[in-house]
């Protein structure tokens, strides 16, 4: 590497440092969309990793109240220390980051831009290790790197940069660990996503950033993943799993009555054209496309999953001038200005939230004055709830309330105008219909699929239409709006 940038650096010069000739006018456009994704730096420490010439540290100095740049190239740090060296709150140090030693617990954040794509797996969990210790608790992680993705082609490849897919740089994130006491701490995602500009620009989604954060990893694992989202990507929404649902539900929906359903519940918005939408849960994006060309809003869908997003992110692909951006994220840490929105749409995704209070506080900032929420979320009825009830909410990992219950919460949260409908007729109704077209076309779905995997999904159907029948499990619609 140091061979290799002694190559590629003999003026420390941004198109060399970024490897484009083109580099001022995307660092332009890059740079505030970057740190326009960082948490608030106020009175904060911030360690920067690979800091280069410097594109970030001035910037990153301006916001916190220390920086801390390294870069293992003295040229680069000599270049950085020119032009940002009037910043009596930066401290500049050359280190290789695989040895770099640093006080535990010291930083609020890490800052890292195109630099684990150099470090081999090995070496960059080594590295994920160190942060960790670094990091104080509920510090961050912000990284970004050139990326591919599995179902495009692979990139051009110059020695010694590695390319990974995003999910790679997550799991490889995500599975470290470090010991602090009786605490075990590890990274959970806040979000990933492309860089807008290089879409924009370049038609390139593979420049793709992260924001991890330090979490207490003290409680039971989900079935024995590390977090939630692994859970989620290698069970339920496994990338076979997807298929089978979007077979049922139809083209771009993986939940219940599919488009049919979507146009209903978006019938209960007055969208109007240039307004900005937020969808939690955004699954495969089929509530985001249809908005999108239907009332010309823009559209962020977020998902956990990161399965989901890939296909999604497949799909808008092919949306030419698409209004529509995803990116994987997790609504309970995700942070967005006051006022982002005017819409905040979610289709039966909140039952994996069981601190749905503050999950809706946190909405309630996103959306302007006067904004609209509108949710469908899988509810229960009455407790005590069936034995067969009771198993299946615990193994899905769910926290359900009675849509009664429901708009209380939202209610307490401060929204105003809240409608609280059960609409389990509706869901019964979508079901049924479902199901027989899912027995009607045995063949077709066996012929793609399996027998197991048919009969998976038809007694699964059943299931859901017994729980239904019975009063354990109810659908509910939400409407409520933000006073003004």
């Amino acid at each position: 590497m140091h061979q290799f940038w002694q190559e590629h650096s003999r003026d420390s010069s941004l198109q060399e440092m970024m490897l484009d000739s083109g580099a001022l006018q995307l660092t332009r456009e890059d740079t505030p969309e970057i740190l326009a994704l960082l948490p608030s730096l106020e009175r904060q420490e911030v360690l920067e990793l690979g800091a280069g010439i410097g594109r970030f540290t001035g910037l990153l100095a301006g916001l916190a109240r220390h920086v801390t740049a390294v870069d293992f190239m003295e040229s680069f740090l000599m270049q950085n220390r020119q032009e940002n060296g009037h910043h009596p709150n930066i401290v500049f140090l050359q280190a290789d980051v695989t040895g770099l030693q640093l006080p535990s617990q010291s930083f609020d954040l890490i800052f890292s831009n195109w630099l684990f794509m150099y470090l081999s797996d090995d070496e960059l969990r080594n590295v994920a290790q160190r942060m960790l210790s670094w990091l104080r608790p509920g510090g961050h992680l912000f990284f970004r790197e050139s990326c591919f993705h599995q179902s495009g082609d692979s990139p051009r490849a110059f020695n010694p940069t590695l390319y990974r897919t995003p999910a790679e740089y997550n799991r490889l994130l995500t599975s470290a660990h470090k010991i602090f006491g009786d605490e075990l701490y590890g990274f959970d995602l806040v979000m990933s996503r492309s860089v807008q500009t290089y879409i924009k620009r370049k038609q390139n989604r593979n420049q793709v950033c992260w924001l991890l954060q330090k979490v207490s990893r003290n409680h039971e694992a989900t079935r024995g993943y590390d977090t939630f989202q692994q859970f989620l990507d290698s069970e339920q929404y496994a990338a076979r799993s997807i298929q089978r649902y979007e077979w049922v539900f139809g083209p771009g929906f993986v939940s219940t009555g599919g488009l049919e359903t979507t146009k209903e519940l978006v019938s209960m918005l007055s969208l109007q054209a240039g307004q900005q939408v937020l969808d939690i849960g955004c699954g495969l994006g089929g509530s985001d496309f249809y908005m999108a060309k239907e009332s010309g809003v823009q559209v962020l869908g977020i998902d956990l999953s990161h399965n989901m997003v890939e296909l999604a992110l497949e799909r808008a692909q092919k949306e030419a001038g698409s209004l529509v951006q995803f990116e994987v994220g997790d609504a309970t840490r995700r942070m967005f200005p006051e006022g982002s929105f005017d819409v905040v749409y979610s289709r039966d995704t909140i039952l994996h939230v069981a601190d749905k209070s503050t999950l809706f506080g946190r909405v309630l900032v996103w959306l302007k004055p006067g904004g609209q929420l509108l949710v469908s979320d899988y509810c229960c009825g009455p407790r005590p709830w069936s034995k067969a009830f009771t198993e299946y909410v615990r193994q899905r990992g769910y926290s359900l309330l009675t849509p009664q219950e429901y708009g209380q919460v939202l209610k307490e949260a401060g929204f105003t105008q809240v409608q609280a409908l059960d609409r389990t007729e509706r869901m019964l109704s979508a079901l049924t219909q479902e199901l027989q077209e899912l027995e009607q076309n045995w063949e077709r779905f066996v012929q793609e699929f399996s027998e197991d995997e048919f009969e998976s999904m038809a007694s699964g159907w059943r299931e859901k239409l017994q729980r239904c029948a019975d009063g354990d499990q109810c659908w509910g619609v939400f409407y409520a709006v933000k006073p003004q």
